[in-house]
């Protein structure tokens, strides 16, 4: 999939006005699947840019630009704002007056300070649907806190759960409570828009990581919660603490393979472990990691493919495990249409991954690059602001919007 010439009409949520102030990455995911299925993103950055352009997971920069920044900011205009200017924040408030949906994902109070909360923008717009993302609340004891995904696990419990028995607490390789709170603030806003046309209203949606995170948490959580005692982590490998075996990933004779909850006896069956018979059971909590030790002799005995030829045929749960280079051929991953590409100015070709929800009669795609900081400010200042030549130059004279940023960020190399 590639970027085709600009089309302002497409997708499920054409038409919808989403005025985006959010920075790093659950704000600037959300309103990226906003943008996917047809929204108008509105992306208003200060003069040095969004955060995640200055900063990037394994410091890849391609030809300046952050990946990180990339992957998360397609399918947006962009407009820079002085908003220490009260000039810049008029800009902010007109552009509020025309749109549908604001997001922000600062720490509680400075949209506030800055002039542009939810009691501001709701009297200039009240059909606005204003969603507030922070990382623990926008009120109670640790509403000053940071809200960075790692601290979220921690507190939430994630991270206490990773890892094997004696192990010190592990985090979780991506930034789960980010993406799963972009998720909760897109059906969040679109509930609210829902709700706003039968009642002509807009509303404030909150939303923040922690909530977020715990929400997955919820099988964890209620088995604790009514007397499942707690989490012990196991000595082989299962992936939770709550699991048992055979659950979990096994070495193969060439790579690894994945098994889920399948009868005990019919795994021991197939793969020639012997002590199992009549033992139909799926989940063996009460020595969990002896089952393990069994069985993994068992799987060295093929290799992966091999393995898989053989299970699927007798109805076993199973699945190779991918590294990311197996990932990028898998033909079901292909057909999904989940590794795309765009041009992207200044780079060239960006590979990303696609939209994950597919349309039938009003499909999503990527319909922009990623925007430079600003690089549509004056477009957006007289399509969505309504602002004249003479008051555009007024305002890039005062330096209350900016059409470019500074200079790329340089790469580690650099």
């Amino acid at each position: 999939m590639t970027n085709n010439p600009v089309d302002e009409s497409f997708g499920p949520l054409k038409g919808l006005v989403v005025l985006d102030f959010s920075q790093l990455a659950q704000g600037p995911y959300a309103t990226q699947i906003l943008g996917d299925l047809g929204a108008e993103v509105i992306k208003v950055e200060p003069p040095k840019g969004d955060w995640m352009r200055h900063w990037s997971m394994a410091n890849l920069y391609l030809n300046g630009e952050g990946a990180s920044y990339l992957c998360l900011n397609r399918n947006k205009r962009s407009i820079a704002l002085d908003l220490k200017q009260q000039a810049g924040v008029d800009v902010a408030k007109r552009l509020a007056a025309k749109a549908d949906i604001v997001i922000e994902n600062f720490r509680p109070g400075v949209m506030d300070r800055l002039g542009l909360g939810w009691e501001t923008l709701s009297k200039i717009n009240p059909r606005l649907v204003y969603c507030a993302s922070s990382g623990f609340g926008h009120k109670g004891p640790y509403v000053k806190r940071p809200g960075q995904d790692l601290l979220i696990q921690a507190v939430a419990g994630l991270g206490y759960m990773c890892g094997q028995a004696d192990d010190p607490p592990m985090g979780v390789p991506i930034g789960v409570a980010d993406f799963v709170a972009s998720q909760h603030i897109v059906y969040a806003v679109l509930a609210a828009i829902y709700s706003r046309e039968k009642t002509g209203v807009g509303q404030r949606v909150d939303v923040n990581l922690l909530n977020s995170l715990l929400a997955i948490m919820i099988q964890e959580l209620t088995v604790y919660l009514n007397g499942g005692g707690t989490p012990e982590r196991s000595r082989s490998n299962i992936p939770s603490p709550y699991l048992g075996a055979p659950y979990g990933f096994y070495k193969t004779a060439d790579g690894y393979i994945a098994i889920s909850m399948n009868p005990l006896d019919k795994v021991a069956r197939l793969i020639g472990v012997d002590g199992y018979e009549g033992r139909s059971e799926s989940q063996v909590i009460d020595g969990r990691d002896e089952v393990r030790r069994d069985f993994a002799e068992g799987f060295l005995k093929r290799t992966t493919k091999e393995w898989l030829e053989l299970l699927f045929k007798e109805d076993i749960w199973c699945a190779q495990v991918n590294d990311f280079a197996d990932v990028e051929k898998d033909p079901q991953i292909a057909e999904n249409e989940m590794i795309v590409q765009w041009e992207q100015p200044d780079v060239g070709t960006v590979r990303s991954v696609g939209i994950p929800v597919k349309f039938q009669d009003t499909p999503g795609k990527i319909n922009r690059p990623a925007p430079a900081i600003g690089e549509h400010t004056i477009e957006i200042l007289r399509l969505f602001g309504g602002y004249t030549e003479d008051e555009v130059s007024a305002l890039q004279n005062q330096g209350a919007v900016w059409t470019t940023g500074p200079p790329k960020t340089k790469t580690a190399a650099e």
